[in-house]
């Protein structure tokens, strides 16, 4: 754990001098932005919402002028891990790391390394409940999220509408120990319950964020229930995209609904074409420059992270849903991202709810 070296006087004693990049206790880590390496870190550039989380990443930092790299985990924790150590080595610890652990677990280590060699790291989506940014001041500078329970009963209940507020639906899940996961399981169990036993859940199956892995649950399901399935949920878009190809196949894409959650290209698509009754839009483009941009401000003495409410430690991003009613206001050009904005997303701080 590291130890506030300024006392309660700290936030003063930066902002006095930051601006000459030498701080007592500090070292080198207050410097100039340049000598910052930038670096994001996720499951799989194939996940169209990891591609864009990456994109918003690297041009946070380019509009900072930092060297930018990118880590896939390829789905292994291992390899995660070790790429995360091979780079604190080749930049000294001068590293500012936004990361999408791919498990839990893999939080603790990861924030750990980054703490002992210096670093700032920002995680997104999955880390154990128990670990905390303010316990590993200032190197564990932020964990970002999203409100998954409530989002997923939302599209869950625009999928019960659309199928007619009656029927059997099937369920395929992301890798089980994510905290996502979790969270958007929960959503849809309490939408299928709110229904009054009007709609049964005839299976659920993880899918593991797998697109092809989703296919061959669905080609499966078809075979077995056939006319029972009257809608189809998935925790993430890419897995909603995979099932959707199976009715395809079938002939019954656009007569069973399918919904997912991530807001990608591909499933606004879908809700045009009338095949996907809706998502969830989390804005990775967001996630991944400001997950960068809060933890580059604190590596450089911009930002006093250590000074900070905990609600801006750990916090909920801005989720929508999406239909064909928002579709086209929701798939315009987005807005700039303010960078120096940090929280100007934040609807609130996490909640854990055991």
């Amino acid at each position: 754990m590291f130890i506030k070296p300024f006392g309660s006087n700290r936030r003063q004693f930066l902002q006095a001098t930051a601006a000459t990049g030498v701080i007592a206790g500090l070292g080198p880590r207050i410097a100039r932005a340049e000598e910052w390496t930038c670096a994001v870190s996720m499951r799989s550039l194939a996940n169209p919402y990891h591609a864009t989380f990456a994109k918003g990443a690297e041009t946070y930092a380019k509009s900072a002028g930092a060297p930018f790299e990118m880590l896939v985990t390829e789905g292994n924790s291992e390899k995660g891990i070790a790429d995360v150590r091979a780079l604190l080595s080749r930049t000294g610890g001068k590293l500012v790391l936004n990361i999408d652990p791919n498990d839990s677990p893999d939080a603790r280590v990861i924030v750990e390394e980054c703490a002992a060699a210096g670093a700032f790291v920002v995680t997104q989506w999955n880390k154990p409940e128990d670990l905390h940014p303010w316990d590993f001041d200032p190197s564990y500078v932020a964990h970002m999220s999203f409100d998954g329970v409530p989002t997923s009963k939302a599209i869950t209940e625009k999928l019960i509408e659309s199928m007619g507020g009656a029927g059997g639906i099937v369920a395929i899940g992301g890798i089980l120990s994510n905290v996502p996961a979790i969270e958007r399981k929960l959503g849809m169990e309490q939408a299928v319950e709110a229904s009054g036993g009007k709609v049964e859940v005839l299976d659920f199956q993880p899918g593991d964020w797998n697109e092809t892995k989703a296919f061959e649950i669905m080609q499966a399901w078809l075979t077995r229930f056939g006319d029972e399935i009257k809608g189809v949920w998935a925790a993430n878009d890419g897995m909603a995209i995979g099932a959707l190809e199976a009715l395809r196949q079938d002939g019954r894409a656009g007569d069973v609904p399918v919904t997912g959650i991530d807001g990608i290209e591909a499933a606004y698509a879908a809700i045009e074409a009338g095949e996907m009754a809706g998502t969830v839009a989390w804005d990775p483009a967001w996630t991944g420059g400001m997950g960068l941009s809060i933890a580059h401000a604190t590596a450089t003495g911009a930002l006093d992270i250590a000074g900070e409410p905990h609600e801006h430690r750990e916090f909920y991003g801005t989720g929508i849903v999406v239909t064909a009613d928002n579709l086209a206001e929701v798939r315009g050009e987005p807005a700039p991202i303010d960078y120096s904005d940090y929280w100007g997303r934040v609807t609130g701080q996490i909640q854990y709810r055991g």
